[in-house]
């Protein structure tokens, strides 16, 4: 079932007020250019690639290329295992109990993705103080922000991590859904040509969706052509009523590789504030890998 014919049908209030801390200033789930002037020593990771951030990057950030968070290219959305993880924290200095900015390029919606997986990363990694740049390094700039080049290297971190399943689901979770054995809401992030099984991503083996998906495309929390995340209440309302009308169900977001779908938990969790909400990392891609069904979504 496609969001939209779900939208035509659902009454929901149009007076919603929007999760304050996202947009506030100072410390929230997002940050624009003047929260992250006031920040000073905070960690701030810049996932870009090494030649992007070799040509200017935030004063004091860290180059953590997105890759570094990712699986194979085989199976991009696949976590990385805890020793490898840990082993990266402890390169980047980073240490419980404190804040961490992450930075992205900024060029649309899409990228806005590489931000909120590292997030969800992070916070299933057990940091409790994070927050993505909205609109990214292009933000900053276009703000008027300094840039610095150089390598930025911080002092090693002991830090030990055990990675938390409370905000992920695992292809077995998946097909218990699937299967009827267990509850939950599947939301599709992807475009709609990927949900009806018009298209497919390179390394799916099938092209479909989760049966009795629905379809929320992951550029819903943006304005048109816009890189900058800007919820309208009545997205935040529409993705809480979803929630409230299936008490009980946890929302489990996927798309292809655990990449868009990490744009749609961000909203649902960080800004929406919905209990429990899980994303499937490897979604689609590992779905398919290991012959799981798949049926065409209706538009």
């Amino acid at each position: 079932m496609s969001i939209k014919s779900w939208i035509r049908t659902a009454a929901f209030a149009a007076a919603c007020v929007f999760a304050q801390t996202a947009f506030a200033s100072g410390w929230g789930a997002l940050s624009d250019p003047g929260d992250v002037r006031s920040m000073g020593d905070t960690p701030k990771i810049d996932i870009r690639s090494a030649e992007a951030f070799a040509e200017g990057h935030i004063p004091g950030a860290i180059n953590a290329p997105y890759g570094l968070w990712r699986g194979p290219k085989e199976n991009p959305g696949r976590v990385p295992d805890e020793a490898t993880l840990q082993t990266l924290l402890q390169s980047l200095g980073l240490e419980h109990g404190g804040d961490v900015l992450i930075i992205h390029e900024g060029k649309n919606a899409t990228d806005f993705g590489a931000a909120a997986r590292v997030y969800w990363t992070l916070k299933s990694a057990g940091f409790e103080s994070l927050s993505i740049l909205n609109g990214g390094h292009n933000a900053w700039v276009a703000d008027g922000g300094k840039l610095e080049t150089g390598a930025v290297t911080p002092a090693s971190s002991d830090i030990e991590i055990r990675f938390s399943d409370t905000w992920m689901i695992d292809r077995e979770g998946v097909g218990d859904v699937v299967a009827g054995n267990s509850e939950a809401v599947l939301i599709d992030a992807r475009p709609l040509d990927f949900f009806t099984g018009d298209k497919k991503h390179g390394a799916a083996t099938e092209a479909g969706t989760l049966e009795t998906a629905l379809n929320i495309v992951h550029s819903t929390w943006f304005g048109a052509g816009s890189p900058v995340l800007d919820a309208q209440s009545t997205d935040i309302e529409m993705i809480r009523k979803v929630a409230a009308e299936n008490a009980g169900a946890p929302l489990v977001s996927f798309c292809n590789t655990g990449h868009w779908a990490a744009t749609n938990w961000f909203a649902a969790s960080e800004l929406a504030g919905i209990e429990g909400v899980k994303l499937y990392p490897e979604s689609m891609v590992g779905w398919t890998l290991l012959g799981g069904a798949v049926v065409n979504g209706e538009g």
